[in-house]
Protein backbone atom coordinates (compact mmCIF):
# COMPACT_ATOMS: atom_id res chain seq x y z
CA UNK A 1 0.00 0.00 0.00
CA UNK A 2 1.16 3.49 -0.69
CA UNK A 3 1.18 6.69 1.38
CA UNK A 4 1.77 9.88 0.33
CA UNK A 5 4.48 11.85 2.21
CA UNK A 6 5.72 14.01 -0.66
CA UNK A 7 2.92 16.51 -0.51
CA UNK A 8 3.21 19.39 2.09
CA UNK A 9 -0.10 20.05 3.87
CA UNK A 10 -0.82 23.48 3.67
CA UNK A 11 -0.72 24.81 7.54
CA UNK A 12 -0.28 28.25 7.36
CA UNK A 13 -3.35 30.48 8.41
CA UNK A 14 -4.15 27.21 10.13
CA UNK A 15 -4.36 26.84 13.93
CA UNK A 16 -0.87 24.88 13.78
CA UNK A 17 1.53 26.22 16.88
CA UNK A 18 4.30 25.21 14.56
CA UNK A 19 3.53 27.12 11.54
CA UNK A 20 1.67 30.49 13.92
CA UNK A 21 4.98 31.02 15.20
CA UNK A 22 6.41 32.54 11.77
CA UNK A 23 2.97 33.97 10.35
CA UNK A 24 3.96 36.73 7.96
CA UNK A 25 7.42 35.62 7.43
CA UNK A 26 9.01 33.54 5.41
CA UNK A 27 10.72 30.94 7.60
CA UNK A 28 10.26 27.01 7.21
CA UNK A 29 9.61 26.36 10.83
CA UNK A 30 11.47 23.01 11.63
CA UNK A 31 11.54 23.57 15.62
CA UNK A 32 8.76 21.79 17.62
CA UNK A 33 8.43 18.20 17.10
CA UNK A 34 5.21 18.00 15.28
CA UNK A 35 5.42 16.33 11.47
CA UNK A 36 3.84 17.85 8.61
CA UNK A 37 2.63 14.85 7.15
CA UNK A 38 -1.49 14.12 7.47
CA UNK A 39 -2.00 11.54 9.62
CA UNK A 40 -3.38 7.94 8.74
CA UNK A 41 -5.85 7.67 6.07
CA UNK A 42 -7.47 4.87 8.61
CA UNK A 43 -6.82 7.22 11.48
CA UNK A 44 -8.44 9.98 9.73
CA UNK A 45 -11.10 7.85 8.51
CA UNK A 46 -11.82 6.46 12.01
CA UNK A 47 -12.90 10.33 13.16
CA UNK A 48 -15.07 10.95 10.37
CA UNK A 49 -16.77 7.73 11.54
CA UNK A 50 -16.39 9.37 15.18
CA UNK A 51 -17.83 12.68 14.25
CA UNK A 52 -20.91 11.63 12.19
CA UNK A 53 -22.10 10.11 15.29
CA UNK A 54 -22.42 13.82 16.23
CA UNK A 55 -22.53 13.66 19.93
CA UNK A 56 -19.49 14.55 21.95
CA UNK A 57 -19.79 13.56 25.74
CA UNK A 58 -17.47 12.79 28.28
CA UNK A 59 -15.92 10.06 27.29
CA UNK A 60 -13.75 6.78 28.92
CA UNK A 61 -11.80 4.25 27.01
CA UNK A 62 -13.78 1.45 25.76
CA UNK A 63 -12.33 -2.22 25.45
CA UNK A 64 -11.61 -1.87 22.29
CA UNK A 65 -9.20 0.64 22.42
CA UNK A 66 -7.32 -0.56 25.48
CA UNK A 67 -7.38 -3.99 23.34
CA UNK A 68 -5.62 -1.88 20.60
CA UNK A 69 -2.86 -0.22 22.98
CA UNK A 70 -2.35 -3.70 24.82
CA UNK A 71 -1.85 -5.64 21.48
CA UNK A 72 0.93 -3.39 20.53
CA UNK A 73 2.68 -3.75 23.08
CA UNK A 74 2.47 -7.33 22.92
CA UNK A 75 3.54 -7.60 19.25
CA UNK A 76 5.55 -4.13 18.99
CA UNK A 77 7.79 -5.35 22.36
CA UNK A 78 6.51 -8.43 23.95
CA UNK A 79 5.61 -6.55 26.73
CA UNK A 80 2.43 -8.19 28.39
CA UNK A 81 0.54 -5.03 29.85
CA UNK A 82 -2.39 -5.95 31.97
CA UNK A 83 -5.07 -3.08 30.90
CA UNK A 84 -5.12 -2.38 35.04
CA UNK A 85 -2.04 -0.91 34.73
CA UNK A 86 -3.17 2.13 32.61
CA UNK A 87 -3.95 5.82 33.24
CA UNK A 88 -4.72 7.83 30.58
CA UNK A 89 -3.92 11.30 30.27
CA UNK A 90 -4.41 14.76 28.08
CA UNK A 91 -0.77 14.49 27.55
CA UNK A 92 2.55 13.58 27.80
CA UNK A 93 4.06 16.66 29.57
CA UNK A 94 1.43 16.11 31.98
CA UNK A 95 2.62 13.10 32.87
CA UNK A 96 6.00 14.26 34.20
CA UNK A 97 4.19 17.07 35.97
CA UNK A 98 1.87 14.38 37.86
CA UNK A 99 4.68 12.22 38.61
CA UNK A 100 6.93 15.08 40.27
CA UNK A 101 3.58 16.14 42.33
CA UNK A 102 2.96 12.28 42.89
CA UNK A 103 6.60 11.40 44.13
CA UNK A 104 8.52 14.51 45.50
CA UNK A 105 8.13 17.10 48.24
CA UNK A 106 9.09 20.46 48.21
CA UNK A 107 12.78 21.19 47.81
CA UNK A 108 13.66 17.08 46.06
CA UNK A 109 15.23 16.92 43.72
CA UNK A 110 14.49 15.34 40.62
CA UNK A 111 17.27 14.22 38.26
CA UNK A 112 18.25 13.26 34.24
CA UNK A 113 20.70 13.79 31.83
CA UNK A 114 21.05 16.43 29.40
CA UNK A 115 20.51 17.96 26.70
CA UNK A 116 17.56 16.97 27.08
CA UNK A 117 13.24 17.30 26.67
CA UNK A 118 12.75 20.73 28.01
CA UNK A 119 10.06 19.56 30.19
CA UNK A 120 12.65 17.30 31.88
CA UNK A 121 13.81 20.23 33.40
CA UNK A 122 11.08 22.56 33.68
CA UNK A 123 9.14 20.34 35.61
CA UNK A 124 10.43 19.59 38.75
CA UNK A 125 10.82 23.91 39.09
CA UNK A 126 6.99 24.15 38.19
CA UNK A 127 6.65 22.34 41.78
CA UNK A 128 9.15 23.76 43.49
CA UNK A 129 11.45 21.16 43.26
CA UNK A 130 15.24 21.02 42.49
CA UNK A 131 16.02 19.82 38.59
CA UNK A 132 19.71 17.81 38.47
CA UNK A 133 20.96 17.50 35.37
CA UNK A 134 24.35 15.31 34.61
CA UNK A 135 25.68 16.22 30.87
CA UNK A 136 26.01 13.56 28.03
CA UNK A 137 29.58 13.20 26.89
CA UNK A 138 30.44 11.87 23.70
CA UNK A 139 32.94 9.58 22.99
CA UNK A 140 33.74 8.01 19.21
CA UNK A 141 30.89 9.20 17.74
CA UNK A 142 28.43 7.60 20.25
CA UNK A 143 26.81 9.82 23.33
CA UNK A 144 27.43 8.26 26.38
CA UNK A 145 26.32 8.33 30.23
CA UNK A 146 29.33 9.79 32.65
CA UNK A 147 28.40 6.89 35.20
CA UNK A 148 31.01 8.39 37.55
CA UNK A 149 29.00 12.08 36.88
CA UNK A 150 25.51 10.24 37.74
CA UNK A 151 26.63 8.74 41.01
CA UNK A 152 28.09 12.17 42.47
CA UNK A 153 24.63 13.75 41.46
CA UNK A 154 22.30 12.09 43.79
CA UNK A 155 21.87 13.13 47.29
CA UNK A 156 19.25 11.80 49.84
CA UNK A 157 17.07 14.72 48.56
CA UNK A 158 17.38 12.70 45.16
CA UNK A 159 13.64 11.05 44.43
CA UNK A 160 13.55 10.55 40.69
CA UNK A 161 15.20 9.89 37.72
CA UNK A 162 13.64 11.05 34.60
CA UNK A 163 14.62 8.37 31.31
CA UNK A 164 13.95 9.84 27.85
CA UNK A 165 13.82 6.16 25.25
CA UNK A 166 14.84 6.65 22.87
CA UNK A 167 16.03 10.35 23.60
CA UNK A 168 15.01 13.70 21.85
CA UNK A 169 17.00 15.53 21.26
CA UNK A 170 19.86 12.84 20.59
CA UNK A 171 18.09 10.22 18.56
CA UNK A 172 19.76 7.84 20.52
CA UNK A 173 18.25 4.12 21.16
CA UNK A 174 19.15 2.76 24.49
CA UNK A 175 20.87 -0.39 24.28
CA UNK A 176 19.86 -3.25 26.85
CA UNK A 177 22.78 -3.32 29.22
CA UNK A 178 22.45 0.12 29.62
CA UNK A 179 18.98 0.28 30.87
CA UNK A 180 19.89 -2.54 33.27
CA UNK A 181 22.75 -0.37 35.00
CA UNK A 182 20.16 2.69 35.00
CA UNK A 183 17.64 0.09 36.56
CA UNK A 184 20.44 -1.19 39.01
CA UNK A 185 21.18 2.54 39.52
CA UNK A 186 17.70 3.26 40.74
CA UNK A 187 16.67 0.57 42.70
CA UNK A 188 20.59 1.02 45.00
CA UNK A 189 19.59 4.60 45.12
CA UNK A 190 15.64 3.90 45.82
CA UNK A 191 14.49 6.08 43.10
CA UNK A 192 11.47 6.08 40.81
CA UNK A 193 11.98 5.55 37.08
CA UNK A 194 9.39 7.62 34.93
CA UNK A 195 10.71 7.21 31.35
CA UNK A 196 9.29 8.70 28.55
CA UNK A 197 9.15 6.63 25.40
CA UNK A 198 6.88 8.91 23.05
CA UNK A 199 9.34 7.87 20.25
CA UNK A 200 9.57 4.22 20.94
CA UNK A 201 7.53 3.56 17.72
CA UNK A 202 10.13 5.77 15.94
CA UNK A 203 13.36 3.55 15.56
CA UNK A 204 15.07 4.65 12.13
CA UNK A 205 18.08 1.84 12.73
CA UNK A 206 16.83 -1.85 11.69
CA UNK A 207 19.15 -3.37 14.24
CA UNK A 208 18.04 -1.87 17.16
CA UNK A 209 14.80 -2.33 19.32
CA UNK A 210 13.10 -0.28 21.62
CA UNK A 211 13.27 -1.96 25.18
CA UNK A 212 10.72 -1.14 27.41
CA UNK A 213 12.19 -0.18 30.82
CA UNK A 214 9.94 -1.64 32.94
CA UNK A 215 10.09 -5.10 30.87
CA UNK A 216 13.77 -5.56 32.38
CA UNK A 217 12.99 -7.21 36.08
CA UNK A 218 9.77 -7.28 38.17
CA UNK A 219 11.80 -5.39 40.45
CA UNK A 220 12.51 -2.03 38.04
CA UNK A 221 9.00 -2.59 36.89
CA UNK A 222 7.36 -1.90 41.04
CA UNK A 223 9.49 1.48 40.34
CA UNK A 224 8.43 2.45 37.17
CA UNK A 225 6.11 4.61 35.28
CA UNK A 226 5.90 4.42 31.85
CA UNK A 227 4.78 7.72 29.32
CA UNK A 228 3.48 6.52 26.21
CA UNK A 229 1.46 8.00 23.32
CA UNK A 230 0.46 7.71 19.65
CA UNK A 231 1.03 11.20 19.04
CA UNK A 232 4.64 11.65 18.00
CA UNK A 233 4.15 8.39 15.54
CA UNK A 234 0.73 8.85 13.89
CA UNK A 235 1.20 12.97 14.46
CA UNK A 236 -1.50 13.63 16.24
CA UNK A 237 -0.40 15.48 19.31
CA UNK A 238 -3.26 18.05 19.23
CA UNK A 239 -5.57 15.36 20.26
CA UNK A 240 -4.00 15.20 23.73
CA UNK A 241 -4.17 11.18 24.59
CA UNK A 242 -1.00 9.62 26.50
CA UNK A 243 -0.90 7.08 28.84
CA UNK A 244 0.97 6.20 31.77
CA UNK A 245 1.60 2.30 32.32
CA UNK A 246 2.19 1.89 36.04
CA UNK A 247 2.33 -2.49 37.19
CA UNK A 248 2.74 -1.20 41.20
CA UNK A 249 -0.68 -0.70 42.59
CA UNK A 250 0.75 1.51 45.38
CA UNK A 251 3.18 3.82 43.20
CA UNK A 252 -0.15 4.21 40.28
CA UNK A 253 -2.38 5.25 43.34
CA UNK A 254 -0.02 7.69 44.32
CA UNK A 255 -0.37 8.66 40.90
CA UNK A 256 -4.08 8.93 40.53
CA UNK A 257 -4.49 10.84 43.62
CA UNK A 258 -1.97 13.89 42.03
CA UNK A 259 -4.30 14.12 39.13
CA UNK A 260 -7.53 14.35 41.39
CA UNK A 261 -8.87 17.53 40.10
CA UNK A 262 -6.21 19.29 38.31
CA UNK A 263 -6.02 16.76 34.84
CA UNK A 264 -8.31 16.79 32.67
CA UNK A 265 -10.20 13.86 30.62
CA UNK A 266 -8.93 12.60 27.17
CA UNK A 267 -11.56 13.69 24.68
CA UNK A 268 -13.62 11.47 22.77
CA UNK A 269 -11.89 12.21 19.58
CA UNK A 270 -8.40 11.40 21.06
CA UNK A 271 -9.50 8.03 22.39
CA UNK A 272 -10.79 7.04 18.52
CA UNK A 273 -7.45 8.24 17.51
CA UNK A 274 -5.64 6.42 19.40
CA UNK A 275 -6.96 3.25 19.05
CA UNK A 276 -7.66 3.67 14.87
CA UNK A 277 -3.50 4.26 15.00
CA UNK A 278 -2.75 1.29 17.06
CA UNK A 279 -5.18 -1.54 15.78
CA UNK A 280 -5.11 -0.15 12.07
CA UNK A 281 -2.12 2.22 10.91
CA UNK A 282 1.17 -0.23 10.86
CA UNK A 283 1.53 -0.22 7.29
CA UNK A 284 1.25 3.47 7.57
CA UNK A 285 3.94 3.16 10.31
CA UNK A 286 6.25 1.35 8.24
CA UNK A 287 5.84 3.52 5.06
CA UNK A 288 6.39 7.00 7.63
CA UNK A 289 9.98 5.45 8.69
CA UNK A 290 10.79 4.42 5.43
CA UNK A 291 10.57 8.39 4.73
CA UNK A 292 12.11 9.06 7.78
CA UNK A 293 15.38 7.13 7.46
CA UNK A 294 15.59 8.45 3.38
CA UNK A 295 15.42 11.62 5.38
CA UNK A 296 17.65 11.44 7.14
CA UNK A 297 20.19 10.37 5.05
CA UNK A 298 19.67 12.90 2.83
CA UNK A 299 20.02 15.51 5.76
CA UNK A 300 23.43 13.52 6.81
CA UNK A 301 25.17 13.75 3.64
CA UNK A 302 24.31 17.37 3.30
CA UNK A 303 25.63 18.43 6.23
CA UNK A 304 29.00 16.26 5.96
CA UNK A 305 28.71 17.72 1.97
CA UNK A 306 27.67 21.30 2.35
CA UNK A 307 27.15 22.57 6.06
CA UNK A 308 30.63 23.24 6.97
CA UNK A 309 31.16 24.57 10.70
CA UNK A 310 27.80 22.11 11.39
CA UNK A 311 28.17 18.96 12.90
CA UNK A 312 26.33 15.91 13.12
CA UNK A 313 28.35 14.47 15.68
CA UNK A 314 26.36 11.37 16.41
CA UNK A 315 24.46 8.38 14.41
CA UNK A 316 20.46 9.62 14.67
CA UNK A 317 18.73 6.00 15.76
CA UNK A 318 15.35 6.82 16.69
CA UNK A 319 13.10 9.57 15.96
CA UNK A 320 12.69 12.73 13.48
CA UNK A 321 14.92 15.00 15.40
CA UNK A 322 18.37 15.89 14.32
CA UNK A 323 20.92 17.71 16.67
CA UNK A 324 23.58 19.79 14.96
CA UNK A 325 26.30 21.17 16.76
CA UNK A 326 26.65 24.57 15.39
CA UNK A 327 29.32 25.83 18.18
CA UNK A 328 32.02 26.33 14.97
CA UNK A 329 29.98 28.89 13.36
CA UNK A 330 30.80 31.29 16.77
CA UNK A 331 27.15 32.45 16.37
CA UNK A 332 25.85 33.80 20.06
CA UNK A 333 22.49 33.60 18.87
CA UNK A 334 22.10 30.73 16.19
CA UNK A 335 18.73 30.29 15.59
CA UNK A 336 18.50 33.66 14.93
CA UNK A 337 20.50 34.02 12.71
CA UNK A 338 19.01 30.82 10.74
CA UNK A 339 15.80 32.39 11.46
CA UNK A 340 16.87 35.69 9.57
CA UNK A 341 17.89 33.30 6.45
CA UNK A 342 14.42 31.56 6.55
CA UNK A 343 14.93 28.33 8.79
CA UNK A 344 13.21 27.96 12.34
CA UNK A 345 15.03 25.89 14.45
CA UNK A 346 15.19 24.65 17.94
CA UNK A 347 17.58 26.48 20.45
CA UNK A 348 19.73 23.83 22.17
CA UNK A 349 19.76 26.06 25.40
CA UNK A 350 16.34 25.06 25.88
CA UNK A 351 17.09 21.32 26.07
CA UNK A 352 19.97 22.14 29.02
CA UNK A 353 23.15 23.27 27.74
CA UNK A 354 24.66 26.95 26.66
CA UNK A 355 23.20 28.96 24.10
CA UNK A 356 25.04 28.48 20.69
CA UNK A 357 26.61 24.72 20.92
CA UNK A 358 23.72 23.13 19.41
CA UNK A 359 20.24 23.54 17.38
CA UNK A 360 17.67 20.69 17.00
CA UNK A 361 16.10 20.47 13.46
CA UNK A 362 12.86 18.54 12.90
CA UNK A 363 13.27 16.68 9.83
CA UNK A 364 9.24 15.04 10.03
CA UNK A 365 8.77 16.92 6.72
CA UNK A 366 8.46 16.15 2.82
CA UNK A 367 11.69 15.91 1.25
CA UNK A 368 11.07 19.02 -0.88
CA UNK A 369 10.88 21.37 2.59
CA UNK A 370 13.34 19.33 4.20
CA UNK A 371 15.65 20.31 1.06
CA UNK A 372 14.66 23.81 0.86
CA UNK A 373 15.43 24.28 4.32
CA UNK A 374 18.96 22.89 3.94
CA UNK A 375 19.59 24.99 0.89
CA UNK A 376 18.65 28.02 2.78
CA UNK A 377 20.97 27.44 5.66
CA UNK A 378 23.58 26.52 3.46
CA UNK A 379 23.03 30.35 2.33
CA UNK A 380 23.27 31.56 5.85
CA UNK A 381 26.31 29.71 6.51
CA UNK A 382 27.52 32.18 3.07
CA UNK A 383 25.91 35.39 4.61
CA UNK A 384 28.51 34.64 7.31
CA UNK A 385 31.22 35.52 4.67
Amino acid sequence: MNFDFDTPPERRDTDSQKWQKYAGRDVLPLWVADMDFRSPPALISALHARVEHGVFGYARPVKSTVDAFVDACAQHYGWAVDPAWLVWLPGLVVGLNVVTQACTATDDEVLTLAPVYPPFLTTPRNSGRVSTQVMWTLSAGHWEIDWDALERAVTPRTKIFLLCNPHNPLGRVWRREELVRLAEFCLRHNLVLCSDEIHCDLILDPALRHIPTATLSPEIATRTITLMAPSKTYNVPGLGTSLAIIPDPALRAKFVRATTGIVAEVTCLGYTACEAAYRDCEPWRQGLLATLRGNRDFLSDFVARELPGIKLEAPIEATYLAWLNVEALGLADPVAHFEKNGVGLSDGAFFGEPRGRHVRLNFGCPRATLAEALRRMKGALAALG
